[in-house]
């Protein structure tokens, strides 16, 4: 862990919540962000330590990220760090894809001239970052983008179910976005996505998320098998 970067994992102390479950949140949040990296093994002993914690609450968010599919567990070796298969992501991208549209055509319906606003104040705000090449600004001003989007679909149910699956794929998002002309082209997709919206055309919008995602997919599949042919070499 020591090799992985500096800084600690912070916890976000709530009197409300259970040690273990912030503890859990903490970890789960790490991941996501790619902090810890796939196939990094995850020592009880040392994440204590860094939570300033004791060892059951660590093991039982191990436990508790197994069953979400975050973390893997190795006979005799340990609990790992685990990544994705290209054909998990695939899968992912699969049904992610599906909910993305339907979001789209419900936002045509319901979303809000605020939201509306705040989608296009994005949409300037990733072309800025783009201009001076802040990736890390780009996914998070993406992140909040699909935010306002699910959010103006005015359905509950639906933004857990795509939050979840989001997570799942989140800590690719940088591998996906620095793909030569990704950015640029991610830009212009929600541009579409946008009009569309603005037009109150749920057809178009959902067209405009199928073709986003499908663009996301192939620009992130395309980034990992080239970064598996480069560590064949």
């Amino acid at each position: 862990m020591d090799e992985r970067n500096e800084q600690a994992i912070r916890l976000k102390l709530d009197n409300y919540k259970p040690l273990r479950e912030i503890v859990f949140e903490g970890l789960r949040e790490a991941i996501i962000s790619g902090r810890l990296a796939p196939g990094e093994r995850l020592m009880e002993t040392q994440l204590a330590e860094e939570m300033g914690v004791s060892r059951t609450p660590v093991r039982e968010a191990i436990r508790k990220l197994e069953l979400e599919g975050f973390v893997v567990m190795m006979p005799r070796k340990g609990a790992y760090v685990a990544g994705l298969s290209l054909k998990e992501i695939s899968d992912v991208f699969e049904i992610r894809g599906a909910l993305e549209e339907l979001a789209a055509e419900l936002a045509a319906e319901r979303i809000t001239d605020e939201e509306l606003e705040e989608l296009e104040a994005l949409l300037l705000e990733i072309g800025r970052r783009m201009e001076k090449n802040d990736l890390d600004a780009v996914v998070k001003a993406d992140v909040e983008f699909h935010d306002v989007l699910f959010r103006g679909a005015r359905n509950t149910r639906l933004s857990q179910m795509v939050s979840y699956l989001r997570e799942q794929i989140h800590r690719y998002r940088t591998t996906s976005l620095s793909y030569p002309g990704r950015m640029k082209k991610a830009l212009e997709e929600h541009r579409k996505i946008v009009q569309a919206l603005s037009q109150r055309d749920p057809d178009l919008a959902r067209q405009a998320a199928r073709e986003h995602m499908d663009s996301a997919e192939k620009s992130l599949m395309d980034a990992m098998k080239k970064e598996i042919k480069d560590r064949g070499k």
